[in-house]
């Protein structure tokens, strides 16, 4: 008898190899070194370069195989200004609620909408709600399902030697109406990417003694959520 959730029969597979120690290192260089950047250089990104890593982001994984991102590429300067006005106001607010580290949060610098070689808006369509495979109980898995596609850029444009900068500082709806998009989309990111100098040796909030990357032992539980571990924000 068969099993009526095995592969489709004569479906085409990929031999199930580790890669070559030299492929793996890559991969791990690419995480370890990735920065979401803030200070850029200018310059331009080649066209077949962006299509590059939007190829790559556009095989992401996703809940259902739903693939809820869509790209907006911001070339107009008066755009991109009236986005820095956006984060502009989102930094203030955020500051005032912060309290006591209002001070130290102005000195951070938290975008470069202005200084990218590009700038993409990352947003999801409206009729979200009826993908309902994997996100019946779980809807905000079309969130992650994008994140997806996002880290999925971030990692390409490391490997490319670009810079990278994922900036949520912003209303969604004022950033919606801005771009004229549909009711029901949401704005879910405004990255910047282009030519950096250098990357941040570290990330740049741990850098600016902001806050420090927690040990992995913290994050790690057996059989069940144990006191006193994985409450740390």
């Amino acid at each position: 008898m068969s099993d009526s959730h095995s592969a489709p029969i004569n479906a085409p597979t990929i031999a199930a190899t580790a890669f070559s120690e030299a492929e793996r290192a890559a991969v791990y260089r690419a995480i370890h070194e990735r920065r979401d950047m803030r200070h850029f250089a200018g310059g331009q990104v080649d066209d077949a370069v962006l299509l590059r890593l939007l190829r790559a982001a556009h095989h992401a994984p996703s809940v259902g195989f739903m693939q809820p991102w869509r790209f907006i590429r911001v070339r107009d300067a008066q755009m991109r200004g009236r986005i820095h006005a956006l984060v502009e106001e989102e930094r203030l607010r955020t500051a005032q609620a912060l309290g006591a580290r209002e001070a130290d949060f102005m000195q951070l610098k938290v975008q470069g909408v202005l200084q990218a070689a590009e700038v993409l808006v990352v947003a999801m369509p409206p009729g979200r709600e009826a993908h309902v495979f994997g996100r019946r109980t779980l809807p905000e898995m079309d969130v992650a399902s994008t994140a997806c596609a996002i880290q999925n850029l971030w990692l390409a444009a490391r490997a490319e030697g670009l810079g990278m900068g994922w900036v949520s500082l912003f209303e969604p709806q004022a950033l919606a109406q801005l771009l004229a998009m549909p009711a029901g989309a949401h704005p879910l990111a405004v990255l910047c990417l282009g030519p950096v100098e250098a990357f941040y040796a570290e990330p740049m909030l741990q850098q600016e003694r902001w806050a420090s990357r927690a040990p992995l032992q913290d994050m790690l539980m057996d059989g069940c959520w144990q006191p006193n571990q994985g409450t740390q924000p």
